[in-house]
């Protein structure tokens, strides 16, 4: 495997009043990737990126970018990353095209007027080039922050919250948009507490519960490896209580009666559902449909952040 784009090691910071925000943080971000960083609000998942990007001043730790130290090498780290904040912070009176044009000369870029103009088209913001900030709605400036990260042309974007207080289309136009930057060579690292926008976008998803990472890996197999799946039967006449005969399975009994659900492992090598079945048909317990559910990492996060807590 080659070498992490982004390795973070032993991040902690903590403040005079005695917080810690993060505590000894481990994270390696792969080339290429779209890793997602979910925890509730007051996780550390800010201060993780406002630290990886030179704003806050860690306690202790490294952070490594293409290999190089993130302090000894100042400038060639802030070069290759960018980072769309959850504020949107502008310049009122200034137009679109200004905005972003000013943002790549504050990193020494020359002038690149062709790259700014292809910029800004992917980004569906050419026509409003010359629009003053001002006159933008929230769902543009946010793609007006992008650009602005994205002007110097870096290898990391760091997006922090970029769907907060968006409506469901546009939040949908900003999860295309992050696709089409992946596929153009950029690593995105995203933070957001929207657990569909991590199913739906990506690879590797990470959450964060007062200040430490408590699981890391790839979506499909953190989904596989911690989630449960339930089998819900649907009775043909509704049960008073579930029979002693089916306590092996260790079943609820919901929707007054008429539904009986059966939480098994879908990796294991005996489900349990077949010896259940027979059960039921032995206690005459007819049903009228039979269905299964995958838990969403939804569940799972919910089960990380309140329940037990597995280690990265």
């Amino acid at each position: 495997m080659s070498e992490p784009i982004l390795s973070i090691r032993k991040l902690r910071k903590a403040y005079a009043t005695g917080v810690e925000a993060l505590k000894s943080v481990d994270l390696d971000i792969r080339r290429g990737e779209i890793f997602a960083l979910l925890g509730p609000n007051g996780a550390g998942k800010t201060t993780l990126i406002n630290i990886v990007c030179g704003i806050v001043t860690p306690t202790s730790g490294e952070v490594l970018v293409d290999g190089k130290d993130w302090r000894a090498d100042f400038r060639y780290a802030r070069g290759r990353i960018g980072l769309v904040p959850q504020e949107l912070t502008t310049e009122a009176f200034e137009t679109v095209w200004n905005t972003v044009n000013f943002s790549r000369g504050l990193y020494g870029r020359e002038r690149n007027e062709g790259f700014v103009e292809e910029l800004l088209k992917r980004l569906s913001l050419w026509d409003k080039r010359k629009t003053e900030m001002r006159f933008l709605s929230g769902g543009m400036k946010r793609r007006v922050m992008i650009a602005k990260a994205l002007s110097h042309e870096p290898e990391i974007l760091f997006l922090d919250e970029p769907t907060a207080g968006v409506d469901v289309e546009l939040r949908r136009d900003m999860w295309e948009l992050v696709r089409k930057l992946r596929a153009d060579g950029t690593t995105l690292i995203l933070t957001t507490h929207y657990i569909e926008e991590a199913e739906e976008m990506a690879d590797r998803v990470g959450v964060i519960s007062r200040g430490e990472l408590i699981a890391v890996d790839e979506k499909g197999a953190l989904m596989a490896r911690m989630g449960r799946k339930t089998l819900d039967v649907v009775l043909a006449e509704p049960l008073q209580a579930i029979p002693a005969e089916l306590s092996d399975w260790n079943l609820e009994l919901n929707q007054a009666g008429h539904m009986l659900r059966y939480q098994f492992d879908s990796h294991a090598e005996r489900t349990g559902i077949a010896s259940l079945m027979r059960r039921l048909s032995d206690l005459g317990i007819a049903y009228k449909d039979l269905s299964t559910h995958q838990s969403s990492l939804e569940d799972i996060f919910v089960e990380l952040v309140h329940g037990g807590r597995e280690r990265a």
